[in-house]
């Protein structure tokens, strides 16, 4: 029998190879612009065409390569990083492996450009699969110019299983904004299809947060500081109201490499204990600086993992840092000494020709024995009936369109329709009393005892799957807004807003495109405008993170599914006896009623016989 086990040849190695380090475009991203900041450079382009599958380009102006440097920086292994076993505990480079430029070089086509400062010509290298199609001498600037084209053109199979451009442009921009953040002196560009989305100047590390998330965050940050034996610790974290529903905007960063260390974000989040909303995250942007022997990197290929030799001493002070500054923030009053009410403007009385008298306002038609209160509407729980028809509705333009929904809803909903609830039937009549308890919960006697229906959660069971359906059939109503609102997005959920359009668009939204990740809302769902426009928005695009995170749902389903959450109405809100008989309605001509978005039960009933239980022991 002959020799099976055979040396593979060192392109198939390295497309294997490529296989744990470039995974996406993004992938690429980050390896060539990490070798671009330990080149020294402090001006960096990257340019993206096609969400990276057509081009990749990173242009720096570092300390460039001689002409043998930049042929080997293709090969397997080799880097200038490291030279012994030992330097791997030395270790502040970002790369050191030297398997980035050859695994790249092995699933695309790569031009090189290279010139040190010090030389006259450079050197110019096309490569593709692995293979050096052409080397030569060639007139370039100073630094390094990397063109990669046609990512995994090779693995048509890894080239299928990548996503869409507006998922693979968020997956770059992630991976932009972590180098972006870790190098705030470095002078930072990323051109998209033409098209500028970030141009950060060399700056301070908070105006470099602000530049990358919008100019909002500069009242968001509070500081943190502490220097110890151990580690050195700064950076900044979110004031606990601004507390958001996913965790896109928390960075860690050793010895300016960016981490995931669940461990340590347990310690941040212990420090916001009782600060912060239930399944909201802070935002913090923090930097360890560590002794390099006192942790070990090389424990993933993506080397963002770390391990450390004392965690639980790092973890205490990363807690009890956090925890100072946020009391810090909470504590220490501001005060303007430019005010008009200063102490001083106290002390010093005005002349009397400047005194004015105070006026005031009165109704002089206001009667105490009358009763005549606003009545308040809920979205979704209207009422378009005759009793309505002296005044004139606010969204007055749409009021066929709702007319129409709510007769379609009561004929689905005939009084008599019968569900199953903990192994009970449970049927609608139309002489049912309802009552609210606590603001909370419905509550309704039935044959053989009484039920409770959750109010947030049967209307968002009612939003969802009304939600679907528009989705389904494009039939969402917009309500114009007199006045169009313009609203700025970071980048990374721009991109996303431009994947979600359609669908978006299909649920009642009225949105385009204005400029640089900014869009202009001119009209909303037309059951919602009692809702702003930007907080809709913002927390439609939130949601749809968080689901994507956590349940990895369908796009369709997770848009109507963050967009019901938003909209339904909350616990603690009072209903009048009208609403609570329009909610439960709508309920019971739902597809799925009994079931909440969260899994749980819509209603829960109580027996006749549990209830005598009670009192007869």
């Amino acid at each position: 029998m002959s020799d099976i086990i055979q040396l593979l040849p060192d392109s198939v190695a390295n497309q294997i190879a490529a296989g744990e380090v470039v995974q996406r475009p993004a992938s690429a991203v980050k390896e060539l612009v990490e070798n671009a900041i330990d080149a020294g450079a402090d001006k960096i382009q990257l340019i993206i065409k096609d969400a990276g599958k057509s081009l990749i380009q990173v242009i720096d102006n570092g300390c460039g390569m001689s002409l043998t440097d930049a042929r080997m920086s293709f090969e397997r292994h080799a880097t200038s990083k490291i030279k012994r076993a030992e330097d791997l505990f030395a270790i502040r480079t970002m790369g050191f492996r030297g398997e980035a430029m050859a695994s790249i070089a092995a699933i695309a086509q790569v031009e090189l450009k290279t010139r040190r400062h010090e030389d006259e010509l450079g050197t110019q290298i096309f490569i593709e699969a692995s293979d050096v199609l052409k080397q030569e001498a060639c007139s370039a600037n100073a630094g390094t110019s990397i063109s990669v084209k046609n990512l995994f053109y090779n693995i048509p199979a890894r080239r299928n299983f990548l996503k869409s451009n507006p998922v693979e442009m968020r997956h770059i921009i992630d991976e932009f904004q972590r180098v972006a953040l870790a190098h705030p002196e470095v002078f930072f560009t990323l051109h998209h299809d033409g098209q500028e989305v970030y141009h950060l100047p060399a700056t301070t590390l908070k105006q470099r947060v602000i530049h990358l998330f919008g100019n909002n965050y500069n009242q968001r940050l509070v500081p943190v500081e502490e220097d110890t034996t151990i580690i050195n610790l700064r950076g900044f974290v979110g004031k606990p109201e601004f507390a958001r529903k996913t965790r896109g905007e928390q960075f860690f960063f050793v010895n300016n490499r960016f981490i995931r260390d669940a461990y340590l974000n347990h310690a941040v989040l212990t420090a916001f204990e009782e600060l912060l909303p239930d399944d909201t995250y802070p935002l913090y942007v923090l930097f360890i600086d560590i002794d390099p022997s006192k942790i070990d990197i090389n424990v993933h290929p993506t080397k963002t993992e770390i391990k450390y030799q004392d965690e639980k001493a790092i973890y205490a002070i990363v807690r009890s840092a956090v925890k100072r500054s946020l009391g810090r923030y909470n504590i220490t009053p501001s005060l303007d000494f430019d005010q008009e009410n200063s102490i001083e403007h106290l002390i010093t009385p005005k002349p009397f020709e400047q005194i004015v008298a105070p006026v005031i306002a009165f109704n002089a038609d206001f009667n105490p024995f009358t009763d005549k209160k606003t009545e308040r509407e809920l979205p979704f729980l209207r009422d378009t009936g005759e009793r309505h028809s002296k005044a004139i509705p606010q969204n007055w333009d749409t009021l066929y369109e709702i007319s129409k929904k709510d007769a379609a809803l009561q004929q689905e909903m005939p009084a008599g329709k019968t569900i199953a609830v903990d192994d009970q039937e449970i049927t609608k009549s139309s002489d049912r009393q309802f009552f609210q308890v606590h603001n909370r919960f419905i509550l309704s006697q039935i044959k053989s005892g009484f039920m409770l229906i959750s109010q947030q959660a049967a209307h968002e069971r009612i939003l969802y799957e009304r939600f679907l359906q528009q989705l389904q059939n494009h039939s969402g109503v917009s309500q114009q807004s007199l006045f169009p609102q313009s609203l700025t997005l970071n980048s990374s959920d721009f991109e996303l807003l431009k994947e979600l359009l359609p669908d978006i668009r299909a649920l009642g939204f009225d949105i385009r495109e204005f400029g640089k990740n900014t869009v202009v809302v001119e009209g909303i769902p037309a059951d919602l405008n009692n809702v702003g426009e930007h907080e809709l928005l913002e927390h439609l695009l939130e949601g749809f993170k968080n689901n994507l995170a956590i349940l990895k749902l369908d796009k369709r389903d997770n848009l109507a599914r963050s967009l019901a959450r938003n909209a339904a109405i909350k616990a603690g809100t009072k209903l009048s006896a009208e609403e609570m008989n329009r909610l439960t309605d709508q309920l019971f001509a739902c597809q799925m009623p009994n079931l909440g978005l969260n899994g749980k039960p819509v209603i829960t009933t109580f027996t006749l016989n549990e209830l005598l239980e009670r009192f007869e022991k």
